[in-house]
């Protein structure tokens, strides 16, 4: 019969209408006379909003074809050594928090950990009721020295610009204290994600630009997160496109509230002007009302949109690695809101601070060119309603569809008359909704990549959900507090921070610096890979097992990728008395050795890993002071620990031969301190030798160090090992061959070095 016939046949099994009753008949008619109307309503409101949006799509176009044709070909780009090469002035970074004792205290560990600059303090706003957020910024505090907290006098929450402003209010007064001035004044959120560079931008921008405002691109999630991942194509989209277009169009730029910089006289000057107070505590919007206060002020603000490239491996489908070069724009990052409840409650504050307070603490200027951006601003009040509405014509008119298909209507006409100007205008709008949909996933692609844009059009739908309930309910905020005079609360969104396997995602990979530095081949990363897929071991120790890099290069790349300083250990210079502060014990468990005290009386320690949060913890309580960890060589701690330990055992131990021959003008001090490097080289640690033999894995290790720390600490580490059957006495017989056979007596890296003869080596032997 086939599926036409078959389908023929069903419906007329189907009552005829006037069997099911005159309701159809009645309703019907009616439902489509109120579709058309509310169509022919909608369709003019569409069309204006689509020629908005198309106007600065076309100025984007435009501006992107005239800098690659002329400023992009006649500049050289910005890099990474022109960020570097300025002097660091002394920055403040300002964090109001309310509520957000679950990711403060991760926040500024990562922030503490990756930021490439040096001269700068953190200050977080807290409340006297939230003592939760207040313990984790002093805990972070009690480690290092220049995160502080600032405690607002009145309990929260009151409004993110009051805590802002207090924050203010305690900077200056630690500048009276400590005799500074901060030249740049950074905002965050307690939830951000902080670009390495970003502060090394601004230090390069500022005083040369009051303001200046980085992109803020949430982190990536799966394609089914809706809520989430509709955050991703809004703030892609603006961030790259509609910002850009404001700048240039209006002059006026609102800040974001986050990732954003201001100059010291553009702080005094706003200062000024608002009789001491800096944030306006009227808008739940503090940021946008203070972008909008710089420009009426003549104070320039730019949107900074610097990209740089760097070089990353991936894996083809065959397998094989491959180099490509990357862009990766210097940006903030932070996770958005997963779920519908929070999304409505942080976009409908947005609506009530930018729309409604806005329009009125701001109103109109006057001036085109601003008018035009005020009205961007505030159209989403009315499209958000919009949007829904035309879905709700489309189903209305969907369900008349199929009550023709199954037979029980009469040949209802269309909603609009095709020829008609309502018709052409539908299809001008129908137009403008296919090019927003393109626009969005050529941005969102930029961003994230051209395998994550196949969802934009299912959270373009979703999106405007989304919106219509946050303005609902910031339309009912808005009049209760215009009828009531209650003022709008800091309604602070719940947030989550990124856990260690994401944040190593945003952090350059070290495969990859050792390619970017041309320390490593393609081949030989390939080949550790492998190994590491198959062993599980870190690719440092298998680039170290296979000589494919040296110590120094390992280190100064694991250094960059996670922004921590890199010190070699002479374990003859180390003060007695600093050892005895560091138990042999807790230096072998962690793979430690102390360097010095450091200008704030941390014990500094050089270490061959960074230890977790727990790690550090127990290591400061265990020591009962504050430490600081740099990294070094794997083979400098292992042969500091041995010698410098020696050293406090036998204190009638002569003179090292190193210092003798300086002593004697055989040799020079640059020439003892290069024999040294070189002999620490030849040092092997006997767990790391036994791991790279395959007598023991790398979990197995950790395991057998750990019990011989608890368990027998006077017993050599491998008679435990042999005696608990983690490895065979053959295995660590040979282990300890090769750890001797490697390792070089001083004297015979001089003669190899050609500093001094071999008998001057033997008269002091």
């Amino acid at each position: 019969m086939g599926y036409r016939g078959a389908s023929r046949e069903w419906r007329r099994t189907i009552p005829a209408v006037s069997e099911i009753g005159p309701l159809i008949d009645t309703f019907v008619p009616w439902l489509l006379v109120g579709l058309s109307v509310l169509l022919a309503g909608l369709i003019p409101v569409f069309l204006i909003s689509g020629i908005d949006d198309f106007v600065i799509d076309l100025y984007y176009i435009g501006r992107s074809l005239s800098r690659k044709l002329g400023a992009e070909r006649r500049h050289r780009p910005l890099e990474e050594q022109d960020l570097q090469q300025v002097r660091e002035k002394p920055v403040a970074i300002m964090v109001p928090a309310w509520q957000e004792s679950a990711v403060i205290g991760r926040m500024l560990e990562n922030t503490l950990a990756t930021l490439d600059y040096g001269n700068y303090e953190i200050f977080v706003g807290t409340y006297p009721n939230d003592a939760a957020t207040a313990e984790e910024v002093d805990r972070v505090g009690r480690r290092v020295a220049n995160v502080h907290t600032i405690v607002c006098p009145h309990p929260g929450p009151t409004s993110k610009a009051d805590c802002l402003n207090w924050v203010y209010h305690g900077i200056r007064e630690y500048e009276r204290e400590h005799d500074v001035e901060f030249s740049v004044f950074v905002m965050h959120d307690a939830e951000d994600l902080v670009h390495p560079l970003s502060v090394r931008l601004f230090n390069h921008l500022i005083p040369r630009k009051d303001m200046i405002q980085l992109p803020v691109f949430p982190l990536e999630v799966t394609w089914w997160r809706l809520t989430a991942g509709h955050y991703m194509d809004d703030f892609a989209e603006h961030h790259q496109k509609d910002l850009v277009a404001r700048e240039f169009l209006s002059g006026e730029l609102p800040s974001a509230g986050t990732g954003c910089a201001f100059s010291r006289a553009a702080l005094q000057r706003v200062e000024q002007e608002g009789a001491g107070e800096l944030f306006n505590t009227t808008t739940v919007t503090e940021d946008y009302d203070f972008g909008i206060r710089l420009s009426r002020l003549g104070l320039k603000a730019v949107f900074v949109k610097q990209a740089l490239f760097r070089v990353r491996t991936r894996r083809t489908r065959t397998g094989r690695l491959v180099e490509e070069r990357v862009r990766e724009y210097i940006a903030t990052r932070e996770r958005f809101p997963a779920r519908l409840r929070d999304a409505v409650r942080q976009k409908s504050r947005w609506t009530v601070g930018i729309a409604m307070q806005g329009w009125r603490s701001v109103g109109w200027r006057g001036a085109p060119r601003h008018d035009y951006m005020l009205f961007r601003d505030r159209k989403g009040v009315v499209t958000a309603l919009v949007n829904v509405l035309a879905y709700a014509v489309v189903m209305g008119y969907s369900a008349v569809l199929v009550l023709k298909w199954l037979g029980l209507g009469y040949r209802y006409p269309p909603l609009v008359e095709p020829g008609s100007l309502l018709w052409k205008m539908l299809l001008v709008v129908t137009f403008f909704m296919i090019w927003r949909i393109v626009i969005r996933m050529y941005f969102v692609a930029r961003i994230y990549g051209w395998r994550r844009v196949a969802p934009v059009p299912l959270r373009l739908i979703w999106g405007n959900f989304i919106n219509f309930a946050a303005d609902v309910r910031a339309i009912r905020l808005f009049v209760r507090h215009l009828v009531t005079g209650v003022a709008i609360a800091w309604d602070a969104t719940d947030h989550t921070y990124p856990m260690e396997a994401e944040l190593r995602a945003y952090r350059a990979r070290l495969g990859d610096l050792l390619l970017e530095k041309r320390f490593l081949t393609r081949s030989q990363l390939e080949d550790a890979l492998r190994i590491q897929g198959e062993q599980g071991r870190l690719l440092g120790d298998i680039l170290l097992a296979k000589g494919f890099v040296d110590e120094d290069r390992l280190v100064d790349a694991l250094g960059v990728q996670f922004n921590v300083s890199t010190e070699e250990i002479d374990p003859y210079a180390t003060p007695l008395d600093l050892l005895k502060r560091l138990p042999r014990a807790l230096a072998i468990r962690h793979r430690i050795y102390p360097l010095r005290v450091d200008e704030h009386g941390k014990l500094v320690l050089g270490t061959t890993r960074l230890l977790s949060r727990d790690e550090l913890d127990d290591l400061e309580e265990s020591l009962g002071e504050r430490v600081e960890l740099v990294l070094s060589a794997r083979s400098d701690v292992a042969f500091a620990i041995r010698r410098g330990y020696e050293r406090v055992e036998q204190d009638d131990r002569p003179t090292p031969l190193g210092e003798r021959l300086v002593e004697r003008g055989l040799i020079t001090e640059e020439q003892r301190e290069a024999a040294l490097r070189r002999q620490r080289r030849t040092y092997a640690q006997l767990g790391q030798l036994l791991v790279d033999d395959g007598a023991i894995a790398a979990d197995g290790l950790e395991e057998a160090v750990a019990g011989h720390q608890q368990e027998a600490a006077d017993v050599p580490l491998g008679e435990f090992m042999v005696e608990r059957r983690y490895i065979t006495r053959g295995a660590l017989e040979a282990a300890l061959v090769r750890q001797r056979e490697g390792f070089q007596r001083l004297g015979d890296v001089l003669v190899a070095m050609n500093a001094v003869d071999p008998e001057a080596i033997a008269a002091l032997a």
